[in-house]
């Protein structure tokens, strides 16, 4: 590390990230329904306070992605990507899910690993890297709907996409990853099977024609390809998976039901497209030859996120790994990332190198009461994320 560099990194606020992230953590709301207002707010007047670029951008009312930017020169810059939605607080919690209470090194509430804490490294990279003569800019975009369906996400590409492109050398997701860094993630998709039948009394089934029984059908075979897939692997995030979570039908017992809904979750793989796997599961549904029980399928996606893969030997990865490992990151591996997160998009409608690192645990902290984030750990992201952008733009 040179002096220049480790000037800047002298820089970072540690009382500056603990505040922030306690305020982000104090903004309430949770996805579903969707309510990222007060985060949004939150974050973006902690950018104005620090003399960064704030814009905020309508997704659907009262839901806004924010973009905090750091202006550099007129070369490409870097992105570092978040979201603004949590899931909802859930059961399990002995501290308040919107205290922001910190206690023995750690700070609590819901959103501090997934990722309140990384939004909030991020924000204070940013202000860190003023003045450091960085070639292009460094853009903090936090979009809404990560947890759900994706809207914030598939809305900034698009608007990126509209005014020719990203700009980017690469993007870093702020996701928690207990501070390995991620270069392949799998892609998630959500696919409903609605199976509809006809009504009857249950003392005569036979003149009706049952949904639950069809549903019954396409569940196994769901568990059929389930089993296929796991023949072959990837060799960082194994193989694609399906799981049903969700099976609702009927109205009563002495009645023969005449709806019933799947939902499912498919994992996808690097390259693998999410409406090949739509299409795969509706040939298979097709060839359980419903019809001629006298049902009737209908097959939708109501959200896709696509995987990606960045090579080992990418600017990026080489440039990121020095960085988290010179900033004081954990002795990790390169690793994949069973979870999905919005960077895949990023990856395939931006084509911009992507690859995740972040505060925080996904496995022992995310989506659970008492979620958590070590203050040590957000210190190092921070730190990582400044020196990598020094490296990528300087």
């Amino acid at each position: 590390m040179t002096p220049d560099e480790q000037s800047v990194l002298d820089r970072i606020d540690e009382e500056l990230l603990v505040r922030v992230t306690c305020q982000l953590l104090q903004a309430t709301g949770q996805n579903p329904p969707g309510e990222e207002a007060a985060t949004v707010a939150v974050l973006a007047a902690a950018g104005r306070e620090l003399g960064l670029d704030v814009v905020t951008s309508p997704v659907e009312p009262g839901r806004d992605n924010v973009s905090i930017t750091l202006a550099g020169g007129n070369g490409p810059g870097l992105l570092i990507l978040g979201h603004t939605d949590v899931v909802p607080v859930g059961d399990g919690w002995t501290t308040d899910p919107y205290g922001g209470v910190v206690q023995d090194g750690r700070i609590y509430g819901r959103g501090a690993s997934d990722m309140k804490g990384g939004l909030a490294a991020a924000l204070v990279a940013l202000a860190a890297l003023r003045g450091a003569g960085l070639s292009g800019p460094v853009e903090l975009a936090a979009v809404v709907d990560e947890e759900e369906t994706g809207k914030g996400i598939r809305a900034y590409v698009d608007k990126a996409r509209g005014v020719g492109g990203s700009g980017f050398l690469g993007c870093v997701t702020a996701e928690p990853t207990d501070l390995q860094t991620i270069i392949a993630a799998r892609g998630d998709s959500y696919l409903r099977v609605a199976v509809h039948g006809r009504a009857c009394h249950a003392g005569n089934p036979d003149d009706g024609a049952n949904a639950i029984y069809g549903a019954a059908a396409v569940v196994a075979e769901i568990e059929r390809l389930h089993t296929e897939l796991a023949a072959d692997p990837h060799p960082l995030l194994g193989p694609a998976t399906w799981s049903v979570g969700q099976i609702n039908g009927g109205t009563g017992g002495s009645i023969v039901p005449a709806d019933c809904v799947i939902v499912a979750d498919r994992r996808l793989l690097p390259g693998e497209s999410p409406a090949a796997a739509l299409d795969g599961l509706r040939s298979r549904v097709a060839a359980l030859r419903l019809e001629d029980r006298g049902l009737s399928v209908e097959l939708e996606m109501p959200m896709e996120m696509p995987a990606f893969e960045t090579a080992a030997d990418a600017e990026l990865v080489r440039v990121i790994e020095a960085a988290r490992v010179e900033a004081g990151g954990p002795d990790l591996p390169l690793a994949g990332w069973t979870a999905a997160c919005d960077g895949g998009y990023v990856a395939r409608d931006l084509g911009v190198p992507v690859v995740v690192l972040g505060p925080g645990s996904v496995t022992t902290q995310a989506h659970r009461g008492d979620e958590s984030v070590p203050i040590a750990e957000l210190v190092t992201a921070a730190r990582a994320y400044t020196l990598t952008a020094l490296r990528l733009l300087g």
